[in-house]
């Protein structure tokens, strides 16, 4: 929220600086983003009134102005500007003046100059000169009572302060510049000057039907006729500069208003072209098929979670957001109705993003609107319109439906001083309370406050114990060391950090990505085969709906948006944490109840195995390529594959990775009906492992070297086609070799021709399979009846486990 500084202090000005005052605001919990002057620096800019202006003799567009500056004698400045004209007063630099920084961060400094033959001293200034605003259609004309000779600082107060303050949801009655004073007398002492509302008189008795059919979304509807008023009544010059100095520009003298006592007392509000109503209005939830045209142009849909204000005929406005535009308030209006309202928050909430936009009105609505000041507000807005655009007032018509009950929120001092971690007495909490216009009561040990109607978010005793925090300032709490020892959490040797991890994906040509861990439900369904996946109840997008129970949703959404920016070749991976139902967790420091949050490790392959050189020719990436990355990884811990299914994957380029015959995850090809959605002619390859089976690794134990040389032997096998690599190499370790098998590596895959007469005395369903045997014993060499003995064991193992014989 912006708003000037002198707007502030006449509701509370206390004895502070602005610099003191922004840090005092910060401290409490009201954080000031920014604290700038209105205009940036500049000298020697005074009032100056044009007394002549002729054309200059050599240029069609510059003019020859006499110009009475204040300095006793009458300046000549030659000037551009389309509105140089006699009578008007205008910003005006002296010889010497500097104006503020152009682009080169330098002032330009004015000097004695000739233009087109004719000399000028000094310069007439435009509002973007002097960067107060972007207009740049000429001179910027100021009131014609403004004294001439006045510092143009002085007299705009350009010195005024501007703040920035970033405010958190809970501080819906700091959303003006009231409450925001309200916060600083609180804090600082100084008295508040509350605003006062004397009631207009009623000049006529027409009063406009209202039927509030929702008490569920509108607690409290008040509303007034004003007739006869002028709308093309320009907005007086102080109004216009308080909405531009809080970043609102100035439309017409009715809606301007409007944004006034928003921004003054924090009540959104809604004038109505009273001729354009039909009948009555009706306050009620929306109905299926009805549509509204708002103000900014946009057609939008309502049903019956979406609060509306209808008359006889149609939908006239979103209720709490914004009006339409077919009872708006133009320069043919002459009667309008007045209304301000209690919008119950939860009725609000939510819907603006629903229609991808924002206002001011829905923003101070879904947090909370004091509901008891609707009639004063309206006394407010009406004087303000009878003040600017003349008329007659009608009598308010206030209808009071369903206002929020208070429920009493009591603070015990002993825990406020144990949350805090200061000792407070009873009297110090109660006068921080009372300081913030909240009515205390005393107990034995504690104190009770009733929550005004401005206050929506004191419900709980924490609640409380945060205002007795802010009033006495975040920084008197004592540095108080902690009472527990302070010791480094070693890791276990059997297991690496996730930043090993991390280094080790990156020498293996990955990249990390960082992703959120809400995604489409479309994503959920396709790659992850979750049909229930976690619903967000208040999503940050609508397509981001759901938790991941995968990471490769997340993978496959980056690498479509980099092939959409035509990358070749994308290798990326995360580490990231997913989230499931089940039941069968409970509720503890790390866990909650229903969810199971595992992390995991995912990786993605795209485009050619490596990058582009002269030494050998590209190769698309396969499936055998990222089986090594993640052999790799698990090394020197060596995992097992078998054929799998997944959701996401290829039925027939997919396997189950296991390690000591447990399943940790998944590697393989995408699907081809996902491949073919997305467009891609290539086939990515993934995996998603278990982070900590993958952090999980065997501690190094020495051993000594060989003493005698290995044997190597080499068997071909004959077997038949569906007998795997795994199941090859967990027959051959089976065999009963004492001990003296130290390795078997397959290094030879044959099988027949299609079509040949004899195909190598295989059968069409066979093939062969050469392994080669790697022995040795430590306590002795092998003799040739050990080596041919551990042979044929092997050989008679494989025949009894996958029935293969000797080639």
């Amino acid at each position: 929220m912006q708003f000037p500084e002198s707007w502030l202090r006449e509701f509370c000005n206390p004895s502070l600086t602005s610099q003191q005052l922004a840090d005092t605001l910060t401290m409490a919990g009201l954080e000031v983003e920014e604290c700038v002057p209105v205009a940036p620096p500049f000298t020697q800019i005074v009032v100056g009134a044009i007394v002549a202006a002729e054309q200059h003799p050599n240029a069609d567009r510059l003019r020859v102005c006499q110009v009475d500056a204040g300095t006793g004698e009458l300046l000549q400045i030659v000037c551009g500007a389309p509105n140089a004209r006699v009578g008007i007063k205008v910003p005006c630099a002296l010889v010497g003046a500097e104006l503020p920084p152009g682009e080169d961060g330098k002032p330009f400094k004015i000097g004695k100059g000739k233009l087109r033959g004719v000399e000028s001293f000094g310069m007439l200034c435009s509002a973007r000169e002097l960067k107060l605003s972007e207009e740049n259609a000429g001179l910027l004309e100021l009131p014609l009572d403004a004294p001439v000779g006045q510092s143009v600082r002085e007299y705009l107060k350009l010195d005024d302060q501007l703040f920035t303050l970033k405010l958190t949801p809970n501080l819906a009655h700091c959303l003006s510049v009231y409450g925001i004073a309200r916060e600083v007398a609180a804090l600082t002492g100084a008295p508040l000057n509350a605003p006062t509302f004397q009631a207009v008189p009623v000049q006529h008795a027409d009063v406009l039907p209202v039927q509030v059919h929702a008490p569920d979304l509108c607690g409290r509807f008040t509303g007034r006729i004003v007739r006869g008023i002028n709308p093309q009544a320009a907005t007086p010059p102080w109004m216009v500069d308080r909405l531009a100095r809080c970043g609102q520009r100035s439309v017409s003298a009715l809606v301007d208003i409007s944004n006034y006592v928003m921004f003054e007392l924090g009540r959104p509000s809604h004038i109505f072209d009273l001729d354009k109503i039909h009948g009555g209005l009706q306050v009620r939830w929306g109905k299926a098929g009805e549509t509204l045209k708002l103000l900014n142009g946009n057609t939008v849909a309502v049903d019956e979670t979406v609060g509306v204000i209808a008359d006889e005929q149609a939908v006239e406005s979103l209720a709490g957001i914004m009006g339409g535009d077919a009872t708006a308030v133009g320069d043919d209006t002459r009667n309008v109705f007045v209304e301000a309202a209690f919008w119950w928050p939860k009725a609000i909430a939510g819907r603006s993003r629903r229609y991808n936009f924002s206002t001011d009105a829905g923003h101070r609505f879904e947090r909370g609107v004091d509901p008891q000041q609707t009639v004063e507000h309206v006394e407010r807005i009406t004087q303000l319109i009878l003040d600017i655009c003349g008329g007659e007032a009608g009598p308010v018509n206030d209808q009071t439906v369903n206002l929020p009950q208070a429920q009493p929120v009591t603070l015990r001092v002993a825990r406020a001083n144990k949350v805090i971690g200061m000792p407070l007495t009873q009297q110090q909490c109660a006068d921080a309370l009372r300081s913030l216009s909240l009515p205390v009561t005393e107990g034995d040990g504690g104190v009770t406050v009733t929550p005004p109607s401005f206050r929506f978010d004191l419900q709980i005793e924490e609640d409380l114990i945060e205002e007795v925090a802010r009033v006495i300032g975040y920084e008197q709490l004592p540095h108080t060391p902690p009472l527990a020892p302070v010791t480094a959490k070693i890791r276990p040797e059997n297991r690496r950090g996730p930043f090993q991890l991390r280094r080790q994906l990156a020498q293996l040509g990955y990249q990390e990505t960082i992703n959120y861990s809400f995604v489409e439900a479309r994503w959920e369904r396709d790659y992850a085969g979750n049909a229930d996946p976690i619903q967000l109840l208040n999503p940050i997008a609508s397509q981001l709906s759901v938790m991941r129970s995968s990471l490769l949703g997340s993978l496959l959404n980056v690498l479509k948006f980099n092939t959409d920016r035509k990358a070749a070749r994308v290798r990326v991976f995360e580490l990231g944490r997913v989230f499931r139902k089940d039941a069968s967790v409970t509720d503890s420091d790390t866990t909650v109840a229903g969810f199971d949050q595992p992390m995991r490790v995912a990786g993605l392959a795209f485009g050619d195995e490596a990058t582009q050189q002269w030494g050998h020719a590209a190769r698309a990436v396969d499936f055998f390529d990222v089986k090594g990355d993640v052999e790799a990884l698990l090394a020197p811990r060596v995992p097992t594959f078998e054929a799998a299914e997944h959701p996401a994957m290829h039925p027939g380029r997919c396997a189950r990775v296991c390690l000591d015959g447990v399943a940790i995850g998944f590697v393989g090809e995408l699907h081809p009906r996902w491949r073919q959605a997305e467009g891609w002619l290539q086939a990515p390859v993934m995996f998603e492992l278990e982070l900590p089976a993958v952090l999980a690794r065997e501690v190094a134990v020495a051993r000594a070297v060989a003493r005698h040389q290995p044997v190597e032997r080499d068997i071909a096998v004959v077997v038949k086609e569906g007998v795997g690599h795994a199941a090859l190499m967990a027959a051959v370790h089976a065999a009963p070799t004492q001990g003296w098998l130290k390795q078997a590596v397959l290094f030879d895959v044959y099988r027949p021709k299609k079509g040949a007469e004899h195909g190598g005395g295989l059968a069409p369903d066979e093939k062969s399979l050469a392994v080669r045997l790697t022995l040795e014993r430590e306590d002795a060499t092998l003799t040739d009846e050990e080596i041919d003995g551990t042979v044929k064991a092997v050989l008679a193992t494989l025949a009894e486990r996958v029935q293969a014989r000797l080639r």
